[in-house]
């Protein structure tokens, strides 16, 4: 007779928890991986990248191999990283305040072919990124705006994701009374978002944020296809440029290695410090 837990439901058996916790420790090692590569392998110098064991470490090269990554060609390093934060926040905070406008407007306001409109953003959000890379440039070709910021940025101003997202948190936390009571004291529609439905979608906003400011970090085709001098590079597309010099003539594997592990640096800060925000927003919903 299998026994029962206090609450009534069957207990986990000891192998189902074994099983279970095993592959969450492989699916933790192989999450891990990747990084604790990029760690071992910047502290190597170029010799031993090749003479030695992959994922483990055989000496402490890590000051030099940084140094060498900020200062080659004249740090261009730094210009890379400083792109890539200013296009994701730029690029994440315009397309949080768009898809929460959107996603309020489609799930307060009625009006014809509501249905269908929001039928087409969720088919848009299906839409992989690659795919319209390659006509995004021939449309910023024509108006010219190729090799500029703008040309990674306003493509990154949409996103039928963050809309889908936008309309699923202020259906649930904006509530429609609270609306009539604002227009009855006589504030108007753009007063009611500004001032108090962007307060109530803090939690979807910040959501948003974070989603948009990761993938716009980790962009690699659409700068690809719209840029092409070197100052305007993102960190991606710069660390793809040095592994093309590695193939053409020198051997740029240990800088390549080093600088990708510094590109998640910011990253990983980012997240970390928005996830606090994010969790203390979760949690007071909950309570709400």
């Amino acid at each position: 007779m299998s026994s029962v837990a206090s609450g009534g439901g069957a207990r986990p058996s000891r192998r189902a928890v074994a099983l279970t916790t095993a592959l969450l420790i492989v699916f933790l090692l192989y999450s891990l991986a990747p990084t604790w590569f990029l760690l071992v392998a910047s502290t190597k110098n170029q010799p031993d990248l090749y003479s030695t064991f992959g994922l483990w470490f055989s000496g402490n090269h890590f000051a030099g191999n940084m140094r060498a990554v900020w200062e080659y060609h004249d740090g261009v390093f730094g210009r890379w990283i400083l792109n890539s934060v200013l296009c994701s926040t730029l690029g994440a905070a315009g397309s949080t305040l768009i898809s929460l406008a959107a996603g309020y407007g489609l799930a307060k306001f009625g009006f014809r072919g509501r249905g269908a409109l929001f039928g087409v953003i969720v088919g848009a959000s299906l839409l992989p990124s690659t795919l319209l890379a390659f006509p995004l440039y021939l449309v910023f070709a024509d108006i010219h705006l190729t090799n500029t910021i703008w040309a990674v940025l306003i493509p990154c101003f949409i996103n039928p994701f963050g809309v889908y997202l936008g309309k699923v948190y202020a259906d649930t936390s904006v509530p429609a009374e609270l609306m009539e009571a604002a227009r009855i004291d006589g504030a108007g529609e753009a007063r009611i978002f500004a001032s108090i439905a962007l307060r109530l979608m803090s939690t979807g906003g910040i959501t948003i944020f974070m989603l948009d400011f990761v993938g716009i970090w980790n962009n690699f085709f659409l700068p690809l296809f719209m840029l092409n001098g070197e100052h305007t590079f993102p960190v991606t597309l710069g660390l793809f440029s040095w592994v093309q010099q590695a193939q053409n003539s020198r051997d740029m594997n240990t800088l390549v290695l080093t600088g990708s592990l510094l590109s998640i640096i910011p990253l990983a800060v980012f997240v970390f410090a928005l996830q606090k925000y994010w969790r203390s927003g979760i949690l007071m919903g909950s309570l709400k």
